[in-house]
């Protein structure tokens, strides 16, 4: 862990701070499209629009960085984002905000695949695991962090979209004047999406729901908690109350994971996810108790990501594996785009109101639980013995992570079959 820390210190350190940005953004213009009055369906639309930007960035990023290059793409990319912080409080209108969350999620997520193609580089075949690992620690603490800076300024003035801005800007010099090299860039030819509904159908259908559980809580968890009447403490605490949970429980679960039947065991998470959102329906006033139903959906649904995608790994080879995760990802990105949308419909009407944001993850949730129970029927479960090993994710990362994260489960199974012909 230390030869990681010394070799990729500068590069995790920029990441850390993208991610405090990332997270500190979406969390205030969720406080600040209330008190500017936006209706509950305008803000699910300008918070839909950061996964619009995004799934478009994953597709495009890799061929804009062939032709022009790493430094030149993060550069530019990064500067756009910083832009667009400061112009948020300038232009309060939701069509501008829609347009602005457009641009930053397209460049975050080259901005990501940029960072991550370095940091994939400056990491080897003795170490990948752990650098992975480190990214992951250090995305979630990034997000968690910028929930503290909402109360450094008054989120109705522009000192904390300013202070947004900086962050970003910061973030450019560990990244930009690191030693490591720039590294060759080329990602994994795409499996197609048919190939991989065929191979893992769970993957798939669960992927899918899990973009809209995620993407409720990164785009609308703090629109939910201003609705809901908390203080600006007390957003801050709710929203960070999902990423704790799942930073805490994404290693227990992964190491339950490779000593049982994954599809039984995402029966489970999705079950005590969706019966934690249900809690959370009828908690009301009760601030406390909405912060330990955000501790369970989020220690429940960040592991998800992660479980899925070993899952689908348990039926393929390794040449096809990391072919497999861009799809994975992109899927995942087409549920997120439709997740705030949803919340904002229901959270709108009379009729459900708060809980909407509850309601929708709850029954994302047990749908999921539903469909891997059906599927325990369709056919044998794969030996645990036989299993590859479950890779943390981030659900938010992009899909040169995915592949990352497959580089890292691949050489994991090749190490423990070596044990084994050696014993």
């Amino acid at each position: 862990m230390i030869q990681v820390l010394s070799g990729s210190w500068a590069l995790l350190l920029g990441m850390g701070f993208l991610m405090i940005g990332n997270g500190l953004q979406g969390t205030l213009l969720g406080v600040r499209g209330a008190l500017e009055g936006f209706s509950t369906v305008q803000m699910s639309f300008v918070m839909s629009a950061y996964f619009i930007g995004f799934l478009g960035g994953s597709r495009l990023a890799p061929e804009l960085i062939r032709r022009v290059g790493h430094v030149r793409v993060f550069a530019a990319l990064a500067s756009f984002i910083s832009v667009v912080m400061i112009l948020y409080p300038v232009f309060p209108d939701p069509t501008a905000w829609f347009i602005g969350r457009v641009i930053i999620g397209f460049c975050f997520s080259g901005v990501y695949v940029t960072a991550e193609s370095w940091l994939n580089n400056a990491a080897d075949n003795n170490n990948r695991g752990k650098a992975l690992s480190l990214y992951m620690i250090v995305q979630m603490v990034g997000i968690v962090s910028a929930q503290a800076l909402l109360l450094v300024g008054d989120p109705s003035g522009y000192e904390t979209f300013v202070l947004a801005s900086v962050v970003i800007s910061i973030s450019f010099a560990p990244i930009l004047l690191s030693v490591s090299p720039t590294p060759a860039f080329d990602t994994a030819k795409r499996m197609s999406l048919r190939q991989i509904a065929q191979i893992s159908p769970l993957g798939v259908v669960g992927m899918f729901l899990l973009g809209g559980v995620f993407s409720a809580q990164f785009g609308m968890a703090a629109v939910y908690a201003a609705q809901a009447g908390m203080s600006l403490g007390q957003i801050s605490a709710f929203v960070a109350s999902f990423y704790i949970g799942a930073m805490v429980l994404q290693f227990p679960l992964g190491w339950l994971s490779d000593r049982s039947d994954r599809r039984v065991l995402i029966m489970g998470v999705a079950a005590i996810g969706g019966a934690g959102a249900v809690a959370g329906m009828f908690l009301g006033g009760e601030y406390y108790g909405l912060l330990l139903a955000g501790f369970v959906i989020g220690g429940m649904t960040g592991p998800l990501y992660s479980l899925l995608l070993a899952h689908t790994n348990d039926f393929l080879e390794h040449d096809d594996m990391a072919a497999a995760a861009g799809g994975m990802v992109f899927i995942n990105g087409l549920g997120a785009i439709a997740g705030p949308l949803v919340v904002g419909y229901l959270m709108g009407t009379g009729v459900f109101g708060p809980p909407g944001f509850f309601l929708v993850m709850a029954v994302l949730l047990f749908a999921l639980c539903a469909y891997a129970a059906w599927r325990t029927t369709r056919r044998p479960s794969v030996p645990s013995e036989n299993t590859g090993t479950m890779t943390p994710m981030y659900a938010g990362s992009s899909p040169l992570a995915a592949e990352w994260a497959q580089e890292v489960a691949i050489e994991a199974d090749l190490e423990e079959q070596n044990l084994t012909e050696n014993s």
